[in-house]
């Protein structure tokens, strides 16, 4: 045995780490592991099971493979940076003064030396990796681009390098001049951390090796801005300045040449770092350095001023023509605005005896039904059951019904599982058997019943009409955009069904079991433990309710889905529903974009697309991204029942599109697969239509002259609705037969005034009027030569035509119109304004509003009971449409099939009243007396607090109204008789001001 020598301390016991530790950390790298797993395999569950598992894996590995090269390429370079300047370090003993304290420095850092080696760089390449695969859709569309075919006109270049390789090049020089500069520094404080760089009172040392080091990385990153430079005069035909787009006479005449010479200067300076690097000396690149830097003060900044302000400005007009004209021209190419049909327009202000004969079938189709106003109605009449919904805002489309297209208000009754009651909210009830809406829901579109109801073309439970029944089209709508986030569906064979169908009145409610694939199956014990970790819920583990036949459903927005299988596209922020070969599709309409086209002007498309319908419902805003490009490339379908999405080529010529088609090969059909019935219910698109009025305001003048001048720049007007006055109007779907159509068509349409110089200053008269054609024909494969087609009709400037916001006005303030408005407001009944529709119809422009009569009471609902319209100066007022037609252009205005438009008559002005309406006349004076005084007493007797003369004022003033109406009644009718009235017409009864809502269902 051997004793310890003298003098010596014990060897300290090193305590064993105990296992723990270890295990618990493994463990939660495991767990977390397992975490990140279960999404990425639930994605491609969910991928795989949709048909679109190529999309997936080609996105990510194309992240995968741009995130790679990323990483490395900073991570090798910072370490063979650093790698070098360590093998370069001196070897020699401190001699005082700073070197010694960085040799405690050393000393520190050398236990950790290999680790901060590795660790810096593999930090750094982390975060550059995941820099550049934010960037993977450049790569892809460099990699695979599709020529234009056409070139810009200043470098004779294909579009495509603009689109394609320019963005990429630029992309790629930032991130190597990033790895440049982050390597450099990397070894620049390792060569002074070790002492190849020494910093005394006699001045700075620089090892050679360090010199060499230093001038590589000086002479790389001069280099790349040589090539920043270069790319520079390229980018110049992408600016977007307030006025115009694009390389103007200053960016081609000084901008331009002087890009270029800081280009060569930059790489004859990156030379000379080269050359110091060899023979020593750092003076010339020291110089050129400098020399570079004033070059660009003077040549990038000062001479381009220089230029501007003393050659154009004096004479910007005519230098510049040319370049606007080329703003003018690209602009109107990149959003489709190049084939605008622009025709004028000579309104007249007269409403004629007759002039609205050639218009009949557009007149007799003139929709008053607002997709906005009437969900609650719907709802009150159609929901059936609490569990049941429809979107706050309703879709328009079109149908043939009898032989004739007929313009519909559609909806589809969808989940809502806010609806169930509070013990009904279980996990079982809401994810296993309320699973599914039913049926579609349609109204026509220019019709009501005579108390004000949508008259229906589709409906009940279970659904019949005119578009099908439960026989002819699957009605059960498992994916919508108010589905539940996830459901589980389907059984074993021969099992009892379980979830919730429809409602079947005294007999009970029947039970369903799903029949369709889809979603992935959620059977296995691995999958039950992917998605409970997915949804974080056990009851997928333990639940009896899923079983080996299960299904699980989720991302069940048509819109979240085909952004999924397309995430190249901007998605219209509406979808639609329509009924299509037996089945419910989602119809939603997909962009490709660009912010990169040449000489074409900037559009914010949030900015640019919000209305005053933005946001309701499911009408969502566009992303806050610009863009300069745009088209509708592809119309993508969404199975109601089964959830497959179909991704159609609309516009096969889109280079745009054919490049991804490159990336995603197989994933679009072309449009040859589109069926006749879904062809028939495409649309031209709101928010592609919203892009193109706004531009239009001001590139409908392609003069380069008068653009210049901008003396004729028009507005979109604000939404004359009280309560959204200040938003934009919304464009509005109708059937329509523009001047120059020899039929009506399904079109999207808005109005344009004069450019609105201060808030509340404008002048609001009608400078034009936009329709975009949305009839793609019922053949299949085959598109309408006349959908797209947007026409302009430019009015005179030199006659008045009141736009949307005068007309509205005037309703407002005709005395006949508030006099009868007031009258549907007793009771506590609201009155509420439908849409402003705009008609070029009879020659000049009608305004159609419909009003709607809300009463009060938790099941109330709006019911149309009167509809205004305006033509020129004049004003009507009357139950129905073809009244309101009647009293301004008299009983032969061709408003209706039944006119016979040669039957003239005399001008309503100079007919004698009938007899029946001068005793109504007297009634209606004194009702209308009767209901003042009876208010007066109402008013005075609540402030007293004397409640017993209320209630009897009450009862006084409810006689007074129902006197009144009956008395409208009367003189509408003798005015029928007697052909019309002139000016503004005085509304008859029809039916009640304030109806009795029918009950829930």
């Amino acid at each position: 045995m051997t004793s310890r020598p003298e003098g010596t301390s014990p060897r300290p016991v090193r305590k064993r780490r105990g296992p723990l530790l270890p295990t618990i950390v493994i463990a939660v790298v495991l767990v977390v592991g397992f975490v990140l797993f279960a999404q990425v395999w639930s994605d491609v569950l969910w991928y795989q099971q949709l048909g679109f598992i190529q999309v997936f894996v080609t996105q990510n590995l194309a992240r995968a493979a741009v995130f790679l090269v990323g990483a490395l390429g900073m991570a090798l370079a910072i370490y063979a940076s650093i790698k070098l300047a360590y093998r370069a370090r001196p070897v020699y003993a401190p001699n005082g003064g700073p070197q010694d304290a960085l040799s405690r420095y050393q000393a520190q850092l050398e236990p950790i030396r290999r680790i901060v080696m590795a660790g810096v760089p593999i930090v750094f390449g982390l975060f550059a990796g995941a820099a550049a695969a934010s960037q993977w859709q450049k790569a892809a569309l460099f990699f695979n681009q599709v020529p234009f075919g056409q070139t810009d006109p200043q470098f004779g270049l294909d579009l495509s390098f603009y689109l394609f390789t320019l963005p990429f090049l630029g992309t790629l020089v930032g991130y190597l001049l990033g790895v440049v500069v982050i390597a450099g520094i990397a070894g620049l404080l390792t060569h002074y951390l070790y002492g190849s760089i020494r910093v005394s009172e006699r001045g700075i040392y620089t090892a050679r090796v360090a010199q060499l080091h230093l001038a590589v990385s000086g002479a790389l990153l001069v280099l790349l801005i040589a090539v920043n430079f270069w790319l520079d005069r390229y980018g110049t035909l992408q600016n977007s300045y307030t006025r115009w787009a694009g390389a103007m006479y200053t960016d081609v005449n000084a901008v331009i040449p002087t890009k270029a010479i800081l280009a060569i200067a930059a790489a004859i300076v990156a030379i000379l770092f080269i050359v110091a690097a060899v023979v020593g000396r750092w003076r010339l690149p020291l110089i050129g350095t400098a020399m570079l830097v004033i070059t660009g003060i003077f040549a990038g900044g000062v001479y381009p001023w220089v230029i501007q302000q003393f050659q154009v400005t004096p004479s910007e007009k005519t230098l510049e023509a040319p370049y606007i004209d080329r703003s003018i021209k690209l602009t109107r190419e990149a959003y489709g605005l190049d084939s605008v049909e622009v025709s004028a327009y000579n309104a007249t202000t007269t409403a004629a005896p007759g002039a609205l004969q050639p218009d009949a079938q557009t007149t007799q189709n003139i929709r008053l039904l607002d997709p906005t106003l009437v969900s609650s109605t719907f709802q009150q009449l159609e929901q059936y059951r609490p569990y049941y919904q429809f979107s706050p805002m309703l879709n328009v489309d079109r149908y043939t019904v009898n032989n004739g297209t007929q313009d519909t208000v559609i909806a589809v009754r969808e989940l809502n599982l806010s609806g169930l009651s509070q013990n009904q909210q279980s996990w079982y009830n809401t994810h296993i058997v309320y699973t599914h809406g039913y049926g579609v829901v349609a109204a026509y579109g220019n019709k009501a019943t005579s108390d004000g109801k949508p008259q229906f073309l589709q409906s009940g439970i279970p659904t019949t009409g005119l578009l099908g029944s439960e026989d002819s089209y699957q009605p059960r709508i498992y994916f919508g955009q108010y589905s539940p986030d996830y459901s589980v569906v389907g059984a074993p064979s021969g099992s009892q069904p379980r979830e919730q169908d429809k409602p079947q009145g005294n007999s009970g409610d029947t039970l369903y079991t799903y029949t369709g694939n889809g979603g992935p199956n959620v059977g296995s014990l691995f999958n039950r433990l992917i998605y409970a970790l997915k949804f974080q819920s056990t009851d997928l583990l333990f639940s009896d309710g899923v079983n080996d036949k299960s299904q699980i459903l989720y991302n069940r927005d048509p819109r979240d889905r085909v952004q999924k299988v397309a995430p190249y596209l901007t998605l219209d922020g509406t979808v639609y529903p329509a009924i299509v070969d037996g089945k419910v599709k989602w119809i939603v309409d997909g962009y490709t974009t660009s912010q990169y086209f040449p000489y074409s002007q900037q559009q914010q498309l949030q900015q640019v697309t919000t209305d005053s319908q933005t946001g309701a419902g499911r009408n969502t805003a566009l992303p806050p991204s610009s863009v300069n490009y745009i088209r509708n490339s592809v119309k993508a379908t969404v199975d109601a029942f089964d959830g497959s999405v179909s991704l159609y080529a609309w516009d096969d010529q889109d280079p745009v599109l054919k490049t991804w088609e490159k990336v995603f090969p197989s994933s679009v059909k072309p449009l040859s697969e589109m069926s006749g019935s879904l062809m028939s219910h495409v649309r031209y698109p709101e928010d592609l239509f919203k892009v193109q009025r706004e531009l239009l305001a001001r590139y409908h003048v392609t003069d380069p002259a008068s653009f210049y001048q901008n003396d004729d720049v028009w507005s979109v007007p604000n939404d004359p609705a009280p309560d959204k006055s200040s938003s934009k109007q919304p464009p509005y779907y109708m059937s329509l037969q523009m001047p120059d159509q020899k039929a009506p068509a399904f079109q999207l349409t808005s109005s344009y005034i004069p450019q609105t110089v201060e808030p509340g200053k404008s002048r609001e008269v009608m400078y034009g009027f936009l329709a975009a054609d949305s009839d793609a024909g019922n053949k299949a494969g085959v598109k309408g030569s006349e959908y797209g087609k947007l026409r302009l009709l430019r009015l005179p400037t030199d006659t008045t035509v009141p736009g949307p916001g005068q007309v509205q006005s005037r309703f407002d303030s005709d005395p006949s119109v508030s006099t009868s408005l007031n009258l549907l407001r007793q009771g506590a009944s609201k009155v509420q304004n439908g849409n402003l529709l705009t008609l070029p119809v009879g020659g000049g422009l009608l305004y159609v509003e419909p009003v709607y009569v809300q009463s009060t009471g938790s099941t109330s609902y709006p019911t149309l009971q009167r509809v205004l319209v305006a033509f020129g100066d004049k004003v009507g007022f009357a139950p129905t449409l073809d009244e309101a037609l009647k009293s301004l252009f008299g009983g032969n205005s061709g408003a209706s099939a039944g006119d016979a438009g040669n039957n003239q008559q005399s001008p309503p002005s100079q007919q004698p009243a009938p007899p029946a309406a001068s005793g109504a006349n007297d009634q209606l004076n004194q009702a209308l007396k009767d209901a003042q005084q009876a208010l007066k007493d109402s008013q005075t007797a609540l402030t007293s607090g004397d409640f017993a003369a209320y209630g009897a004022a009450q009862k006084r003033l409810s006689d007074a109204v129902t006197r009144a109406l009956d008395a409208e009644a009367k003189i509408a009718a003798a005015q029928g008789q007697g052909g019309g009235s002139s000016g503004s017409s005085t509304p008859s009864s029809g039916s009640s001001a304030t109806p009795s809502p029918s009950p829930s269902k």
